[in-house]
């Protein structure tokens, strides 16, 4: 069957408008580790998904899925050892304050769980966010994705700028100075609330803003911006989404962020594809949201989820990811900001670990965004074999987020199409 037969069928099954990568859409038909094969054979690096953490078909967590659905697969209304092993190994790799979980089915469940555990906890209502951020698609968190600073039309969600480098709110400001240029926006929400009698529930963020762009965010501002939310008597929530499961060279974003959250969201990475995701915070926290709820999920906290979860949790220590992602990523990071230095194009080159961003700009003294030309390089890899995006609140910005199995012969490929690249334009 042809593309635009498949394209044309899509549209009528999905509904038009069901987003597509690419201007010629890939046909993926197979993954295996870091690899993508199309219906004809082709084969791309994957350097975009991080759903398939340890790889595609990773074969312990394709062992693991076949083993448990042979066994027993059922919700969790029944006592199962292996779901409270998987919880007591993965609270483990977070900070001790952070002792229990709610397990969910996706990220936007957990945002929801997030939402209802630090109003329950707090009696308040008031969440300040990112102007720029995602945390998925449900009615009330798609009030947190699309929030932004001044707009009141979601009185109890307020947006701030998020915190950069790069472009920032006051030119010329740097280190702590701008640090706290930002921790006041925070401050202003704050008050914002304050004035409207809305009482503060807390604050929910990325800890590393990887949908802002992978910004180098201010030092200290993540934790300077918990003291104002708790002084205030909301709570701190990191969305690890993104950045948790050694994506970023660290087990979690918020350690490379340098600050300890109140709760945890959790999901894409934690199945390896098989759905799971979940919420890590205190244990009177926890308990406290399911007095309060008495939150069920069929499909969560299944014998299932833990043996998928627990397989990949095997693969990342035995295989020491978190290693492997801090030394490919710097390896990476290195060789691109060389190749930044003769290409005016590339006008900052940041991230942690293997999660980088290139803001992709029209001229570099003015950093003005080029989306079109990021879209370019986007699909100019593509017809060579790498799968990349252009991404970020200006959609300039090529992110690269290879599974974390991703080794050095990889980056190698990469960069030498990458360089073909930048020739060519």
């Amino acid at each position: 069957m042809s593309d635009e037969t498949l394209i044309d069928r899509r549209g009528r099954l999905l509904g038009k408008g069901a987003p597509l990568f690419y201007r010629d859409p890939v046909h993926i038909v197979r993954g295996d580790g870091v690899w993508l094969y199309d219906a004809d054979g082709k084969r791309y690096v994957d350097m975009y998904n991080n759903v398939p953490c340890v790889g595609h078909a990773n074969p312990r967590v394709v062992e693991a899925i076949t083993k448990q659905t042979a066994t027993l697969n059922v919700h969790s209304r029944y006592l199962h050892e292996g779901i409270l092993d998987y919880a007591e190994r993965l609270t483990g790799h977070h900070d001790s304050s952070l002792s229990s979980v709610v397990f969910t089915c996706s990220g936007t469940e957990a945002s929801e769980v997030a939402l209802l555990m630090a109003r329950a906890a707090t009696s308040g209502r008031g969440i300040i966010c990112s102007d720029s951020g995602y945390h998925g698609n449900s009615t009330e968190v798609r009030k947190l994705s699309r929030a932004r600073v001044g707009d009141n039309t979601t009185p109890e969600f307020r947006a701030i700028p998020y915190p950069q480098t790069y472009r920032p709110l006051t030119n010329g400001s740097n280190g702590s100075e701008l640090t706290n240029i930002y921790l006041a926006e925070v401050q202003k929400a704050i008050d914002g609330f304050a004035a409207n009698d809305i009482p503060l529930a807390g604050m929910f963020v990325c800890s590393i803003l990887a949908n802002e762009g992978l910004p180098d965010i201010p030092p200290d501002f993540m934790k300077g911006a918990a003291t104002l939310v708790r002084n205030a008597g909301g709570l701190f929530i990191a969305d690890e989404v993104q950045a948790g499961f050694c994506r970023t060279g660290r087990w979690w974003g918020y350690e490379t962020s340098d600050f300890v959250p109140d709760i945890v969201t959790m999901g894409k990475p934690m199945g390896n594809g098989m759905p799971l995701a979940g919420v890590a915070a205190s244990t009177e926290l926890v308990e406290t949201f399911r007095k309060n709820t008495g939150y069920f999920n069929t499909f969560a906290s299944s014998p299932l989820q833990a043996a998928v979860g627990s397989a990949v949790l095997d693969v990342i220590e035995e295989e020491d990811l978190c290693a492997n992602v801090a030394e490919v990523g710097d390896y990476l990071r290195t060789a691109l900001r060389a190749l930044q230095r003769n290409h005016e194009p590339m006008g900052d080159v940041r991230g942690h670990g293997l999660a980088i961003g290139i803001d992709w700009v029209l001229e570099r003294e003015g950093k003005t965004p080029d989306r079109e030309g990021a879209a370019e390089v986007a699909n100019r890899l593509k017809d060579k074999g790498f799968l990349i995006s252009n991404m970020g609140p200006l959609g300039n910005l090529l992110k690269i987020r290879p599974p974390l199995v991703f080794g050095r012969e990889h980056a190698d490929l990469f960069l030498n199409a990458f360089e073909e690249t930048l020739r060519e334009l």
